[in-house]
């Protein structure tokens, strides 16, 4: 590195190489002019093949000037070219960068977007989860409701019997049956079905027992359950033993009742683990039946009331149907007349026919003065005219 003026030289710059090349080479000519100056003065001889050498010289010294210049004008080049490069890569990168950016927006906005759709569904979601845990509440309510319900004998029944009236509205036309009827012994049945003899009415009578049931259920130990299957047997037998003693009257009901059990959690509990009580209502008469088998019973009551029905209306539909037949043969007979007087009707429409054929053609004759193809009258009571002699 040199200083000169200010300026800041480096050895390494091809420019500053070229003027100390040229330099040294202005030192060396002057060397060589004076070289050739005091050797003029020795040698008289030497000064033309010098002079000639100094030709040669002052030609390459031009030729070595020459390509300084061009040497100039290729550094110029190349520093154009350097620049046009630079520009062009500054260009790229920033249409780069431009890309770049319009690449991370958009995929800021739809990252926006997602998220707030996203929260939009956790939302809905939340809101979804708040009203069914208002749902989950309502129906804890209704839960202890319906336990408070339950806990008490009264409305434990008043449950029942709303339920057997939902099956037995549901299954039976209303004129079949009679809810709270009150027989000739003063007690009153929860439904009172009318089948015809026999069987005869039946009688429909709910019980629920609850607190045998459920102590069956919390039974842990084998002494436990042995006492709450004794109470279970015992609560359903006094059951059985009313419902045969209030609702089987001979003469009056059908020789069977039936005891509706609104639970099925319980029925299956009696014929899964007390056989022998069901056998008892069997022998007492009494059948026991759950919402679903007292569904199926009430439909074969349905259709034995449709078929004594049928044969009550029996008698009415013979009668209907002589009547039926008479009215039928008394059509045959106004049919038989009215084709008689079509046939004595188309004679004479027949006959009016030829009438009329007759007098349009002698209309016609008339219309054409054709008296002498008129056919001649045979009545003798008709003189023809004759002319004298």
């Amino acid at each position: 590195m040199i200083q000169i003026g200010g300026q800041t030289y480096a050895f390494d710059d091809p420019a500053v190489l070229a003027v100390v090349i040229g330099a040294a080479v202005l030192l060396l000519i002057l060397l060589l002019l004076i070289l050739a100056l005091r050797a003029a003065n020795r040698s008289a001889r030497l000064a033309e093949p010098l002079a000639y050498q100094m030709g040669q010289l002052g030609q390459r010294v031009q030729g070595l000037s020459d390509g300084q210049h061009q040497l100039a004008g290729g550094l110029n080049h190349v520093s154009e070219a350097q620049a046009a490069a630079q520009s062009h890569l500054l260009q790229l990168m920033e249409k780069r960068l431009a890309q770049v950016s319009h690449a991370m927006t958009e995929n800021l906005q739809g990252t926006s977007r997602r998220t707030a759709q996203s929260l939009g569904e956790l939302q809905q979601r939340l809101q979804a989860i708040d009203k069914a845990q208002d749902n989950i509440t309502k129906l804890s309510g209704d839960v202890l409701s319906l336990q408070d319900i339950l806990s008490n004998k009264q409305t434990r029944g008043a449950f029942g019997e709303i339920q057997l009236t939902d099956i037995v509205t549901k299954a039976l036309p209303s004129d079949s049956y009679t809810l709270q009827a009150t027989l000739s012994n003063g007690r009153r049945a929860d439904c009172l079905i009318h089948l015809p003899n026999p069987p005869g009415p039946i009688c429909i009578d709910s019980k629920f027992p609850l607190e045998a049931y459920e102590a069956l259920r919390r039974a842990k130990t084998d002494g436990e359950l042995a006492e709450a299957a004794r109470g279970m047997r015992t609560a359903v037998r006094k059951h059985i033993k009313d419902i045969s003693e209030k609702y089987i009257l001979e003469g009056e009901t059908a020789d069977g009742a039936l005891m509706f059990l609104p639970s099925e959690a319980v029925y299956a509990e009696l014929h899964a683990n007390f056989p022998e009580v069901v056998r008892d209502g069997f022998a007492a008469r009494v059948w026991i039946v759950s919402p679903t088998t007292c569904m199926a019973t009430l439909n074969t009551m349905r259709a034995i009331l449709k078929d004594a029905r049928m044969r009550e209306q029996a008698g009415a539909i013979r009668r209907e149907l002589g009547l039926l037949f008479a009215d039928v043969e008394r059509l045959g007979a106004r049919v038989e007349n009215l084709d008689r007087h079509f046939t004595l009707a188309a004679k004479d429409v027949a006959e009016i026919r030829i009438s009329a054929d007759k007098a349009g053609r002698r209309a016609r004759r008339l219309d054409n003065f054709d008296f002498e193809e008129l056919a001649p009258e045979t009545d003798p009571a008709i003189v023809p005219l004759v002319k004298g002699s």
